[in-house]
């Protein structure tokens, strides 16, 4: 009941903090009348960046798969680097207000605009999902009621931060959510810390088990694998057989626990992993493609080309840096942006690594998302544990508002400027924006939130990426060739993104590929866009020089084309 009262205080503190700004033109409702001052906007980015699954699920992923993830944090960091380097400025320059209206302003096209438009819907949608999904299990860890309540609470959350004037509204709230964010990993972790360092009685580099007496209950039907027989206190269906609570031997190897089956492991007993998870016993846990995904190696390296070049094509990123006064500042904007991500991301891998330590069941169970909500309670039992439970569940609260607010009103507004809508328009996009993750949200077979955003991260690399590079550097991009290659590009990783949420897990190279198609759909994405620009050579817009002067020349050089 504490933490519900912190979550509705946060929320109606944000909500006063939004409604005190109310749009009075597009450029409020879209780019917060382009005057948000370096800090305050690089704050208000990263609050947007760090989302479920940066607060959540990395330090699941770490605790799951070890050393191998700590490159997704790697990869995030460098992708701002080179958003910085090839994008920002003259993104900024264009004075477009969103990606739509960039591709349409550099190619008049209207084609070439309801493709991204199309491209930023879906990645929208991806980015989505794992929000909702993290505040379904955040509330159900902390408080016992039904997931789909955590659904709900994020919707009607965002629709009141969101609804008062879109850009402008949320800039200060996504500000405000990042400091919260930080201080809400960076107490705990420094107190799990000192606290792991006085008990020093675990060891993360020997297989999990588990360290006192723990019952397990399956929330769904799953295989376990158990790696050395082990004597359990069993209540449910096991293997096809009802028990009551008695205790049985369950030998090495692979048993089917019914939904519902409840377990009670002995201390010293190796933890069984659910049967989707590979087994990894100490140093390969620690060490880099270490084999706990189908080919570690190519997988390794497709999900950092997809995080490295997503960064730059994710819409409610990149939006952002229109909120800026001019190219100048939104480089600055930038280089803040990697100093605090850097800064909050050393506290997932600690937290993951805690994770293998005291919550090992995790494992059993698949629900590696809620390793840092559980982490408090058994560092810390009693009051300690309860207020830094609250303190992270509030973060988490925070990351799933804040990414939400931001995906949302890129979407949303990517859909009203397309439709020539203004602020009502804005607010029935939104709704409709919502919608459909909220209706795939339900599916049993969504996997968890970081594989979630990593696809979302593979279209934009697949499509927008090499939009924005190729419209920002090269003449000789044509409509034509944009379309085709956003299509051949993204069309690949959304349809990969869609086996992966409808489909579950598969193994060999066709399950790595589409769990993280951007090794081959990137490529692709480039490659159309130009071999069909120079196919179609003769249609490079008019225009094109007077773009791409107005992209590269410093408003001081030439202030009459600043926008």
């Amino acid at each position: 009941m504490i933490t519900m009262l912190a979550f509705a205080l946060l929320v109606v503190s944000l909500v006063c903090v939004s409604a005190r700004t109310r749009p009075a033109q597009a450029s409020d409702l879209y780019t917060a009348s382009r005057a948000v001052s370096p800090w305050w906007n690089a704050s208000a980015i990263s609050g947007e960046y760090i989302s479920a699954a940066a607060f959540l699920g990395m330090a699941g992923l770490v605790l799951a798969y070890g050393a191998d993830m700590l490159w997704l944090p790697i990869g995030a960091a460098a992708g701002h680097v080179v958003l910085l380097t090839l994008v920002t400025a003259p993104l900024r320059r264009s004075g477009a207000y969103t990606l739509s209206d960039f591709a349409a302003w550099r190619l008049g096209s209207r084609t070439a605009r309801h493709a991204v438009s199309g491209c930023v819907v879906v990645i929208g949608w991806f980015y989505l999902l794992p929000q909702f999904q993290g505040a379904g299990v955040t509330l159900s860890v902390i408080s016992g009621l039904p997931v789909w309540t955590g659904w709900v609470v994020v919707v009607l959350a965002v629709a009141a931060l969101v609804f008062p004037g879109g850009m402008r509204s949320i800039t200060g709230v996504q500000a405000v959510q990042f400091w919260l964010k930080l201080i809400a990993v960076v107490v705990p972790g420094l107190i799990f810390l000192a606290v792991w360092r006085l008990q020093n009685d675990a060891d993360a580099a020997r297989a999990p088990y588990f360290h006192r007496p723990t019952t397990v209950t399956a929330g769904a039907s799953a295989g376990i694998q158990l790696t050395a027989p082990a004597f359990v206190a069993v209540r449910g269906v096991v293997d096809g057989r009802r028990h009551r609570g008695e205790r049985i031997r369950l030998g090495a190897g692979v048993h089917r626990v019914r939904a519902g089956a409840r377990l009670r492991f002995p201390a010293g007993a190796a933890v069984p992993h659910t049967s989707h998870l590979k087994l990894l016993r100490g140093d390969r846990w620690a060490t880099p493609f270490a084999g706990g995904r189908n080919h570690p190696l190519a997988a390794t390296y497709s999900v950092l080309l997809g995080v490295l070049l997503g960064t730059m094509g994710l819409p409610h990123l990149v939006v952002r840096f229109y909120s800026n006064a001019c190219g100048r500042a939104a480089r600055r904007t930038a280089s803040l942006v990697v100093l605090m991500l850097a800064a909050f991301y050393l506290f997932p891998a600690l937290f993951g690594t805690l994770g293998r330590l005291y919550t090992p069941e995790l494992l059993m169970t698949g629900e590696t998302d809620a390793t840092l909500l559980m982490l408090p309670h058994r560092i810390l039992p009693g009051l300690a544990g309860d207020l830094l439970t609250i303190l992270v569940a509030t973060g988490a609260f925070a990351a799933f508002a804040s990414t939400s607010c931001g995906v949302v009103v890129a979407v949303s507004g990517s859909i009203a400027r397309g439709c020539g809508g203004g602020v009502s328009g804005l607010r029935l996009s939104a709704l409709i924006t919502m919608a459909v993750p909220l209706l795939l949200a339900s599916l049993t077979c969504a996997p968890q939130s970081t594989a979630l955003i990593t696809l979302a991260f593979a279209v934009a690399a697949s499509s927008l990426c090499p939009l924005l590079v190729l419209g920002v550097w090269w003449w000789r991009l044509t409509p034509a060739g944009a379309v085709a290659g956003v299509v051949a590009g993204g069309g690949p990783a959304a349809a990969a993104g869609l086996a992966r949420i409808l489909g579950g897990q598969r193994g060999g190279w066709p399950g790595m590929l589409i769990e993280q198609p951007a090794l081959v759909t990137v490529p692709l994405g480039f490659a159309v866009m130009i071999g069909v620009s120079l196919l179609t050579r003769a249609t490079v817009p008019a225009h094109t020089g007077r773009a791409m002067a107005r992209m590269h020349l410093p408003e001081d050089v030439a202030p009459e084309r600043r926008a």
